[in-house]
C-alpha cells in the first residue's frame, strides 16, 4: 500500500507523526491525529471525513470504536469535521491526500458533490470506504446498516400500532441516499398498500435538510397547521431518524399532543430512548454504531494490508448487529446502477416493552429512565 501512495513525502509524514502527540480528540476543519500518539504513522494512516460531527452518535460511538480498532492494529487515525459543508469536505480530503493517507473513510455530506474528491483519492492510490452513506462509485467499499430494513422496522411498528388513520412522513436530507432507502422501507412494510386500500392517508410528506431537529420541527408545525385547516387529526408520524423525531415531539408538545401520536425514529440516541421510556416516541430502531465503527476500522486495516474490497471481512462478535449475510462482503446494487462490495449490519427495533435490549449494553439505566414516571415506567426502568 505504501508503495502505491505517490503523494506521501517525508516532511509531511514527519509533521503528522509530531501531530500524533496532540491531546485533542475532536475533529475540526483541519486534520487531527489521535490523542494517544502511540501508533506508528508509517504503518497505516486511516483518514476519516465526517460530514457533521455534531450528530450525537458519531462522537459517542462511531469515532471511538473506529479509532480503537485502527490503533489496536498499529495504525494512525486522523479525522476532520466538514460541518455540513461540501466544499469544506472536499478541502479536508485534499489535505488527507497531501498527508499521505492510506485509506479514506468518508461520511459524505453530499454523495454527488463529493465524487470528484473520491476520484482524486482513488488516483492517489487510496481506497475509499463509504461510511453509512452510499457513494455512486463501483470502486468503493460500502459499510452501513440495512437502511431499507430500518425503514421496514419503523413502519412495521407504527402500522401495527396505528393500522388506519392520517399519517405524516418526515423524511431525511434529500442529498442523502439513506432518506430514499428508508422511505422505500416504509412501503416494503406495507405503507403504500395501506394507502391504496384506503386505510391510511398521508396528509403531509417532506424532506428535511441536514436531518436537523429544527427543520423537522418546522415540517411538523406545517403538518399540524395543514391538519387543522382540514379539520382532521394526525394519528401517526413516520420520522426517519432520531434527530428529527425530537423536533416532531417538540412540535406535538406545543400543541399538547405529546404521547398521543406514535412517532418513529432510528439511531438509538439517548434522548430518544428516554422519550420511548416516557411514552413520547413509540419506536426507536437501534443501530449499534460501536459495531459499525469497529467494522470500518478493521476494514481499513485490511485494505492497508493489500486486501481487495471483495476480500475484506467483518469482525466477529458484533452481537445483534452482525450482518445477516455473514462476515464476507456482498454485492450491493446502487440506485445509479453500480455494483459495490458491501458489509450491511443488522438494526434492532426497540419499543417501550423491549427497552431491556439496550440497557447497559448501549445506554446506562440512569439515562434511559431519567424523568420517567415510576407509575408508568417500562420494566427496563424498574
Amino acid at each position: 500500500m505504501l508503495a502505491r501512495r505517490m503523494v506521501a513525502i517525508l516532511p509531511l509524514v514527519a509533521l503528522l507523526v509530531a501531530a500524533c502527540t496532540s491531546a485533542s480528540n475532536e475533529p475540526s476543519g483541519s486534520t487531527d491525529a489521535s490523542a494517544s500518539g502511540s501508533a506508528p504513522a508509517a504503518d497505516c494512516i486511516v483518514a476519516v471525513s465526517w460530514n457533521n460531527f455534531q450528530q450525537p452518535r458519531w462522537a459517542r460511538a462511531d469515532k471511538p470504536a473506529m479509532q480503537d480498532a485502527v490503533e489496536a492494529g498499529g495504525g494512525t487515525f486522523i479525522d476532520a469535521d466538514a460541518n455540513l459543508d461540501s466544499l469544506q469536505q472536499a478541502t479536508d480530503i485534499d489535505s488527507f491526500i497531501e498527508q499521505g493517507a492510506d485509506v479514506l473513510v468518508l461520511l459524505a455530506q453530499d454523495g454527488t458533490a463529493i465524487l470528484p474528491s473520491v476520484e482524486k483519492a482513488k488516483t492517489a492510490g487510496i481506497p475509499v470506504i463509504a461510511y453509512d452513506r452510499l457513494l455512486e462509485d463501483p470502486d468503493i467499499l460500502y459499510l452501513t446498516f440495512d437502511n431499507q430494513g430500518v425503514g421496514v422496522a419503523e413502519a412495521e411498528a407504527i402500522l401495527a400500532a396505528v393500522p388506519t388513520g392520517n399519517y405524516v412522513v418526515i423524511k431525511g436530507d434529500p442529498g442523502d441516499a439513506n432518506a430514499t432507502f428508508l422511505r422505500d422501507g416504509f412501503d416494503v412494510a406495507g405503507l403504500q398498500d395501506a394507502v391504496d386500500a384506503g386505510d391510511i392517508t398521508i396528509i403531509y410528506e417532506e424532506f428535511t435538510d441536514a436531518w436537523s431537529t429544527e427543520n423537522a420541527e418546522a415540517n411538523m408545525d406545517a403538518a399540524i397547521q395543514l391538519a387543522k385547516s382540514q379539520g382532521i387529526e394526525i394519528d401517526a408520524v413516520l420520522s426517519e431518524n432520531d434527530s428529527m423525531a425530537l423536533g416532531v415531539v417538540a412540535s406535538l408538545t406545543k400543541e399538547g399532543l405529546q404521547g398521543t401520536v406514535p412517532v418513529s425514529g432510528q439511531d438509538g440516541d439517548f434522548a430518544n430512548l428516554n422519550n420511548v421510556a416516557k411514552g413520547l416516541q413509540y419506536v426507536d430502531v437501534w443501530k449499534d454504531a460501536f459495531a459499525l465503527g469497529k467494522t470500518a476500522g478493521e476494514a481499513a486495516l485490511q485494505l492497508c494490508a493489500g486486501k481487495t474490497n471483495a476480500e475484506v471481512t467483518a469482525p466477529d462478535g458484533l452481537g445483534l448487529a452482525a450482518p445477516a449475510a455473514g462476515t464476507a462482503t456482498t454485492d450491493f446494487e446502487t440506485p445509479g446502477g453500480n455494483t459495490v462490495k458491501s458489509i450491511i449490519l443488522t438494526p434492532t427495533p426497540v419499543t417501550f416493552d423491549t427497552l431491556d435490549l439496550v440497557v447497559d449494553s448501549w445506554i446506562p439505566k440512569a439515562d434511559l429512565c431519567a424523568g420517567v414516571d415510576a407509575a408508568s415506567a417500562p420494566d427496563a426502568c424498574k
